[in-house]
Formats: C-alpha cells, sequence, structure tokens
C-alpha cells in the first residue's frame, strides 16, 4: 500500500527498462518502486549535489536567505 504522504502517478516506461528495473530492484532486495524512486534519488543527488537532494521520502530542506 501506498504511504499516504507520498505523491502517486502515473508513469509509462518501456518493458525492456521495466524488467531491468525489476531484475535491479530484486538483486538489491527492494521493490520495483522502491528502486525507481531511489534511482531517482540518485540522479538527482548527481545532477544538483548531495546537499540539495533530501535523503528519504519528504520534502526537501530549503536554505534561506541570509
Amino acid at each position: 500500500m501506498a504511504s499516504p504522504d507520498k505523491k502517486s502517478f502515473a508513469l509509462r516506461i518501456d518493458p525492456v527498462l521495466w524488467a531491468q528495473i525489476e531484475r535491479l530492484a530484486a538483486s538489491e532486495l527492494r521493490s520495483a518502486n522502491a528502486q525507481v524512486e531511489y534511482l531517482l534519488r540518485e540522479a538527482v543527488r548527481a545532477r544538483i549535489g548531495a546537499k540539495s537532494a533530501p535523503e528519504s521520502g519528504g520534502a526537501p530542506t530549503r536554505k534561506l536567505a541570509g
């Protein structure tokens, strides 16, 4: 069951890519959904930096000006 504090949305994804995600998730003892979230979080960290990306579910923290 989905967590009530998480945003859900439909995602259209290539079946071959989904199969790869499922295999990777199984090898890392995660659900496919958790694996997608993990991969997205890692991609965001790589893209914008580790300090800006949230560690786990929940809203990202914002730096206050000043």
